[in-house]
C-alpha cells in the first residue's frame, strides 16, 4: 500500500499534487512519501509479533540521509556495504549497524571498529584474517557473523540472485563450522551471528524457509560445540509489486512461513529489507519533451533517462507509468524513452497512454529503491533533486546538481599542448 492517490484526475503524493512539485523543483524529480515509508517499516516490524527481532534497513536501496534519519527515529538498524553508507547512517543517528559486502578494505574495517557496529557480515576467509589483524592492531574484539552461502535458488532474476553456489557472495556452508571454531579460538574475534542473503525481489516464501533450515543446522552444530550466537540474520529480498496486477507475499507471510523453524531458538532474528520498505514509497516524475513518429511506432521522449533510473534498463522491470493529469484524447501505442544516446534508454515499450502531449508530466512508480543511488552523470547530465512529502508539506532533501558540479573536482591541463610543444 502507498499514499500516491488520484483526486479529480490529478495524481498526488499524500496531500500534495505532483504537478505542483514538478513546477516548484523541476524535472526529472524523485518524490518520496514519508507516510508510505513509515508504514512499510512498521508493517515489517509487526510481522514478527512476539518473536525477538530487529529490522535493519538496507542502505543501498536509498541512502538519502533524510530517509536514514527516519529509520533512526523508528528505532531501526542499518545494513551497509561501504564506508560511505556507514558514515551516512551514523550521521543520521542510526545506532545499530551491520557491515556487509564482499570487498571491505582495511581502512573501512578500522573505521567501523572504532565507530562501533553490531557485527561484520564476513564473506571470505581472507576477509576474516584482515579483520583479525586490524582488531589486533587496535587492541579490540571484532564482532563477527559469517555470511553463509546456502546454495538456495531464490527464483528471481539471475543478476540479483546472491545465494547460489555460482554467486560471489558468502562462504560455502560446508566450511562454516570450521571457521566458527577458528573464531572461537581467536582473542580478537567474537562470533555473534550467522547470516544469509539469498537475493532481491524474491517472490515466494519457500527460499527463505529452505535457507533458514540450513542456517539452523549450522547454528545447532555450533551449540553442540558450545559456541553460542546472539543473532540469526535472514537477509532481505522481500518482493514488491511493480504493477497493480502483481501480488507477492506480505511481510507477515514471509515471517509466518519461517516461524516453525524459529521456534526454540534463543536468538534475535534480523531482517534487512530495503526495496520492500522504500520501493513503493518513491516515484520519478518526468516531463514529455517530444512525441516522435518512427517507422512502425511512436516514441514518447521524456527528460528522465537511464542515468537517472537505471534499473528498468538492467532488469527490464515493468514499472507502472501514468500521466500525472488524466486527459481524454487519442491513444497511441508508444515506447516511453529517455534522451540518453543508448538504444537501451527505454522505460517501457508498447504502452497505451490516452491524450498524451508534449509538455505533459508522467509518473514512474516504484522508483524509491535503487533509483538515485544508481544514478550517474552519463552524457554529462545532472542528477535529479529529491523531495520528501509529509502530509501537506514538501521538503527538498537533495538539491539538483548544477553544471559546476560536473567539473568541480576535475583538473584541466591548461596550456598543456603549448607547453609540451615548447619543450
Amino acid at each position: 500500500m502507498d499514499y500516491f492517490v488520484r483526486k479529480k484526475g490529478q495524481l498526488y503524493c499524500e496531500s500534495v499534487p505532483l504537478a505542483v512539485l514538478a513546477e516548484r523543483y523541476g524535472t526529472p524529480l524523485y518524490v518520496y512519501s514519508l507516510r508510505t515509508f513509515v508504514r512499510h517499516f512498521q508493517v515489517a516490524s509487526r510481522a514478527f509479533g512476539s518473536i525477538r527481532h530487529g529490522v535493519f534497513y538496507s542502505a543501498k536501496a536509498n541512502s538519502n540521509i533524510a530517509l536514514l534519519r527516519v529509520v533512526a527515529e523508528l528505532g531501526g538498524g542499518c545494513d551497509v556495504v561501504s564506508l560511505g553508507e556507514y558514515l551516512a547512517a551514523r550521521k543520521a543517528g542510526i545506532k545499530r549497524l551491520i557491515f556487509s559486502g564482499v570487498g571491505k578494505t582495511m581502512g573501512e574495517i578500522e573505521t567501523a571498529l572504532r565507530g562501533g557496529l553490531d557485527f561484520f557480515g564476513v564473506e571470505s576467509e581472507s576477509e576474516l584474517e584482515v579483520i583479525e589483524k586490524t582488531a589486533r592492531k587496535l587492541q579490540m574484539v571484532a564482532p563477527i557473523s559469517l555470511r553463509v552461502n546456502p546454495d538456495v535458488d531464490p527464483r528471481t532474476h539471475p543478476n540479483i540472485s546472491t545465494g547460489l553456489r555460482r554467486n560471489k557472495f558468502g562462504i560455502p556452508a560446508v566450511r562454516a563450522l570450521r571457521l566458527y571454531r577458528e573464531i572461537a579460538r581467536s582473542e580478537q574475534l567474537e562470533a555473534v551471528a550467522i547470516s544469509m542473503h539469498l537475493g532481491s525481489q524474491i517472490e515466494s516464501v519457500e527460499p527463505f524457509v529452505e535457507g533458514l533450515i540450513r542456517l539452523k543446522e549450522i547454528y545447532q552444530g555450533l551449540l553442540e560445540q558450545r559456541i553460542t550466537l546472539k543473532h540469526i540474520d535472514l537477509g532481505g529480498g522481500w518482493a514488491v509489486p511493480f504493477t497493480r496486477q502483481q501480488e507477492y507475499p506480505r511481510p507477515d507471510e514471509y515471517v509466518r512461513a519461517m516461524a516453525a523453524e524459529m521456534k526454540g531458538l534463543d536468538v534475535e532474528f534480523i531482517v534487512e529489507p530495503g526495496r520492500a520498505l522504500v520501493g513503493n514509497a518513491g516515484v520519478l516524475v518526468t516531463r514529455v519533451i517530444y512525441i516522435k513518429r518512427g517507422y512502425a511506432r511512436w516514441f514518447v521522449v521524456v527528460d528522465a533517462g537511464m542515468n537517472d533510473f537505471l534499473r528498468p534498463v538492467l532488469y527490464r522491470t515493468p514499472h507502472r507509468i501514468e500521466p500525472i493529469t488524466l486527459k481524454r484524447g487519442k491513444a497511441s501505442r508508444s515506447d516511453i524513452v529517455g534522451p540518453i544516446c543508448e538504444s537501451t534508454d527505454t522505460f517501457v515499450r508498447n504502452i497505451n497512454l490516452e491524450g498524451i502531449a508534449e509538455g505533459d508530466l508522467l509518473c514512474l512508480f516504484t522508483a524509491g529503491a535503487y533509483g538515485f543511488t544508481m544514478a550517474s552523470n552519463y552524457n554529462s547530465r545532472l542528477r535529479p533533486a529529491e523531495v520528501l512529502v509529509d502530509g501537506t508539506k514538501s521538503y527538498l532533501i537533495r538539491e539538483r546538481e548544477g553544471y559546476n558540479d560536473l567539473w568541480r573536482r576535475q583538473k584541466p591541463a591548461q596550456g598543456w599542448l603549448t607547453q609540451k610543444s615548447a619543450r
